[in-house]
């Protein structure tokens, strides 16, 4: 039962740190990079659609991007969805086929601003792998009269200790993260 609930606790605080390592992938650095553009949602026939699902991106250069859209009436959306973006400062051009996406040099300020975004999703990361590890604790709670004393304490060193290398995960991603952005 323990095992189960440990089990269940690494699966969720996993999928946790891989959620904050996309998050921070959005952030962009001074170079293209596709996944700045994973979690935007182009209005697609009224319905909010991620522009992965609609078109094709590759980097042509060290700082641009070229979308191609699979469906040329979408090229518009997507051109406003991006324009739209926050946190991103470019503006695309649109060549009737695709959309080229140039990034601006970042500046010092701007990449220090970054940084501080970056910390707050780690922040938020943690908080929520905190949350994992306390609705484990409670389901370890119920076990009370199940299992025995010693077995409980464990399961509770366990869980400290799985909440302890996640977290250690999220700090070494947010670390790279950083010495990236603050690269010129």
């Amino acid at each position: 039962m323990i095992a189960d609930v440990l089990a269940d606790t690494t699966s969720r605080m996993t999928r946790a740190v891989d959620a904050a390592k996309e998050d921070f992938a959005t952030v962009r650095t001074g170079r293209a990079n596709p996944q700045l553009f994973q979690k935007v949602m182009v209005d697609y026939y009224g319905s909010p659609t991620p522009m992965a699902q609609l078109a094709s991106m590759a980097i042509q250069e060290a700082r641009s991007i070229i979308i191609t859209p699979y469906d040329k009436s979408a090229l518009r959306a997507i051109e406003q969805a991006i324009r739209d973006m926050p946190n991103l400062g470019v503006n695309p051009t649109n060549d009737g086929n695709t959309i080229r996406v140039t990034m601006p040099e970042l500046t010092q300020e701007r990449r220090k601003e970054y940084v501080k975004l970056v910390r707050t999703k780690g922040e938020d990361a943690k908080v929520h792998l905190r949350g994992v590890r306390r609705k484990s604790k409670d389901e370890l709670d119920a076990l009370k009269g199940e299992v025995g004393e010693d077995e409980l304490v464990r399961g509770e060193k366990e869980l400290d200790q799985l909440t302890r290398q996640h977290v250690d995960l999220i700090d070494e991603a947010l670390k790279r993260k950083e010495v990236e952005l603050l690269e010129v």
